[in-house]
């Protein structure tokens, strides 16, 4: 496809836009070749192969940025889900790893690195149990590695035993890394149908079916759509729709050419561009003004789920057409923490966890950012993740859950990490048990969706 870059540009500063950035450009790295049974070698191997190529990645991105004058918002590493190169480890290996990838991290210059991961939909290895196990001290001792477990998927079904597993892992999460609003929470992410191609941290890995080395972009851009959302004024849906589209074309161009020549710089082969909607906390920056724009009144109101069905297939279809590499999630993000008008939706309590549950059914990804009170039961959570993965199975998408019970608040309290996490109220959760469904084991069956062959 031919890209004339300068027409691009143009058409951007006609709309006078504000945060257009691309949001990641996410390096994923092969490590199946990095093991050995002397864990001071495999940690010399890991090591040694993310630098390699790794430690130019911050400085070409910026490269790219001087060259179109648009900010690459995070430069970022993905790795091979680590439980599958190291499925001999126990957990405290698992955690010294963990420690070697965050100096690693460090070292390259980047603020977080993903993939210490597990695909257990169907069931465990013993590596994979290990390195679940190891989760809690391994974010509590990291400051850059984030984590990501997918428990269930569309052929598999849902396997309930990990999905217990994960929630107590969260809860233990939460109680280590107490100190600073349970932050540890914040950097893991529990999936159903996970896409191995997503560049977009906490959930990024590096997935089995992909190359040695690739390079990944993902773009944002909610202000862009926002402002020319405020610029159509009172069309019909048809109308607006066309409008959304055409803006998500032109920014999936820029970010798929940005990528391409960040990948180039690398000499290694671009992947895919992540055409997802993805908020900050910065104002205008926000999914929910967007929905608010199309018309409803809050986030929450009746009708906010059509208008989110309608935006993210409008992302979708434009962006299929603007690219012919599209992958991850590709939707518009709901993460609450990270988008001012989500965060006065939920304040002013407009904004419930069970309304939000159903936007997840039409949207990229899930529950995401949740905070809760630090006492909900660990049999709770993973009810709601149990609910979340069957959203995900019975459609068939991408449904995750980012959910943190904040150690010692309460409805009425918040955390706030600053940044780009963002600022959370604690949501109220039912107060109904679910104890007796959730501990029964075993899995929940694939639907007949599954049978496709």
């Amino acid at each position: 496809m031919h890209y004339e870059f300068d027409e691009i540009l143009e058409t951007i500063k006609m709309t006078e836009i504000e945060h257009f950035d691309i949001r990641t450009v996410t390096l994923g790295i092969s490590l199946r070749d990095c093991y050995h049974p002397d864990l001071k070698q495999a940690k010399k191997n890991v090591y040694d192969k993310i630098l390699k190529y790794g430690q130019n990645h911050v400085k070409y991105a910026r490269e790219v940025e001087r060259q179109y004058g648009i900010s690459i918002a995070n430069k970022r590493v993905s790795i091979t889900p680590l439980s599958i190169p190291f499925d001999a480890f126990n957990w405290e290996q698992f955690v010294e790893l963990a420690e070697t990838l965050d100096k690693a991290a460090e070292e390259i210059g980047i603020d977080y690195l993903a993939g210490y991961s597990a695909l257990v939909q169907k069931g465990f290895t013993n590596g994979e149990r290990e390195l679940i196990k190891s989760i809690p001290y391994t974010l509590s001792s990291t400051k850059r590695v984030c984590s990501s477990v997918n428990v269930g998927s569309t052929k598999a079904g849902i396997n309930m035993d990990a999905v217990m597993m994960m929630a107590n892992v969260i809860k233990d999460t939460a109680e280590k890394t107490k100190d600073n609003d349970s932050i540890g929470c914040a950097k893991l992410v529990v999936f159903c149908n996970v896409p191995e191609d997503n560049p977009f941290v906490a959930g990024a890995f590096h997935g089995v079916t992909e190359p040695e080395v690739v390079l990944n972009v993902g773009i944002s851009g909610p202000g862009v759509v926002l402002d020319a959302i405020k610029e159509a004024g009172r069309v019909d849906m048809n109308t607006l729709s066309e409008v959304i589209k055409k803006t998500i074309f032109r920014i999936t161009r820029a970010g798929e050419l940005m990528g391409r020549n960040v990948a180039q710089k690398h000499g290694v082969p671009f992947g895919i561009v992540d055409i997802s909607l993805a908020p900050t906390p910065a104002e205008g920056d926000s999914i929910g003004d967007i929905l608010k724009a199309m018309g409803v009144e809050d986030v929450g109101a009746p009708g906010t789920t059509a208008a989110l069905a309608m935006l993210n297939d409008s992302v979708k279809k434009a962006g299929l057409m603007a690219s012919s590499s599209v992958g991850g999630m590709s939707g518009a993000f709901i993460p609450v923490s990270e988008d001012q008008a989500m965060i006065e939706a939920v304040e002013k309590g407009n904004l419930s966890l069970e309304k939000l549950e159903a936007m997840t059914s039409v949207c990229s990804v899930g529950l995401d950012m949740i905070a809760i009170p630090g006492d909900t039961p660990a049999t709770t959570i993973a009810g709601v993740i149990a609910d979340e993965s069957a959203i995900g199975m019975i459609n068939d998408k991408t449904t995750a859950v980012r959910i943190i019970p904040a150690y010692g608040k309460n409805v009425g309290d918040s955390v706030d990490y600053g940044g780009l996490l963002g600022k959370a109220p604690v949501m109220s959760v039912r107060n109904l048990c679910s104890a007796n469904f959730v501990t029964r084991g075993g899995k929940i069956p694939a639907p007949m969706r599954s049978l496709t062959n």
